[in-house]
């Protein structure tokens, strides 16, 4: 009984003192946020000792505390002048720094080249496009759709429909992630972009999330049928949901792969890899949320995502019974045609 005992003890002050700590970074944090999150710092010493405060919050880095990766920064800090320490990603990240040292971006790139660490988000908080964006400020636009375009039919829109990372890492479990997208007035109909938070904030109550436009009874899942209200409501006129194929877990091994220039790695795996979906809604912080949606509606084309079609992956039960009538037709016609002729053969030859 006693050890009993002194083991609950143990374990309340472990409890207590994780907590402490916790409060501590947190208040280290916003210290700190006084002044890198105010835009007059940037005149005293450069843009890079800014903070974005809605960019930081919210990220891993800000739970675990400013002082985890700054440990060394002086009492009288700033007026001791002292440079404060800086880890190094390796410190809390070994198994990815060793992942990506042996990738093609290993001896090209550094980890702050492609990840701001005040604002780092894992990959189900950002949108593909983000990610594109990230890989166009090395790699040019145009050159990259002009050497994908040699081999790769309709280019651009490949492009635009898959993150980088999807052909170019051995990242697994694929899935749609669908995003929202809205038309500019007067600009032609192919012209959308990506929704913001304030585009889709001001079509809601202010006590409503921005999930509530697609999962009306925000139990945080989307039916076929909150999907179908959603693309035929009038309110949303001239706006779409838009798919990416995305990786769940996206691994840091930068190549060239080999299945990545065989069309069915994408196309022909569709109805079994990618009946699992989402819709990412965006978030006041520039992040995104995420909305499950129920199994297999995103191949449904005329009722789940009209506007998103994957070849050989999407499906229609409407479409399918319609193409089986017209086959099972075209095959009546000759069988009616022979049998008619074969009964009424001795006819014929009468005449």
């Amino acid at each position: 009984m006693r050890v009993h005992t002194k083991m609950l003890i143990v374990l309340v002050l472990a409890v207590f003192m994780a907590a402490t700590e916790i409060s501590a970074s947190t208040g280290g944090n916003s210290r700190c946020i006084q002044c890198h999150g105010n835009h007059a710092i940037i005149a005293k010493g450069g843009g890079h000792l800014y903070i974005d405060p809605a960019k930081f919050t919210g990220t891993t880095h800000e739970i675990i505390g400013c002082t985890s990766c700054h440990d060394k920064v002086g009492k009288r800090h700033p007026d001791d002048r002292i440079r404060p320490s800086r880890a190094n990603c390796k410190e809390c990240h070994a198994a990815v720094y060793e992942e990506y040292a042996h990738s093609l971006h290993g001896n090209n790139a550094r980890c702050a080249d492609c990840h701001n660490p005040h604002a780092a988000k894992p990959l189900l908080s950002v949108s593909g496009r983000d990610i594109n964006v990230q890989c166009a400020k090395c790699h040019d636009g145009a050159k990259t759709l002009a050497s994908h375009s040699q081999w790769l039919p309709q280019a651009a829109l490949h492009i635009d429909a898959l993150p980088c990372i999807t052909c170019h890492t051995g990242s697994k479990n694929y899935v749609i992630t669908l995003y929202i997208e809205k038309r500019e007035k007067d600009k032609p109909h192919r012209d959308f972009e990506p929704a913001r938070y304030e585009d889709l904030a001001k079509l809601l109550p202010a006590a409503k999330k921005t999930g509530a436009l697609v999962d009306s009874n925000e139990d945080n899942f989307i039916s076929l049928d909150e999907l179908k209200k959603f693309n035929r409501g009038a309110r949303y006129k001239g706006m779409r949901l838009w798919g990416m194929m995305t990786p769940e877990v996206a691994t840091h091994t930068y190549q060239i792969l080999d299945n990545r220039w065989d069309c069915t790695f994408c196309h022909a795996s569709g109805p079994e890899a990618m009946q699992t979906s989402y819709v990412a809604f965006p978030d006041k912080n520039g992040t995104f949320n995420r909305i499950p949606v129920e199994k297999g509606a995103i191949l449904d084309i005329l009722y789940g995502t009209p506007d998103f079609y994957m070849l050989g992956a999407t499906r229609s039960v409407t479409l399918n019974i319609i193409g089986a009538i017209i086959v099972i037709g075209g095959l009546l016609v000759p069988i009616i045609h022979g049998t008619f002729r074969i009964l009424t053969i001795k006819k014929r030859k009468g005449h």
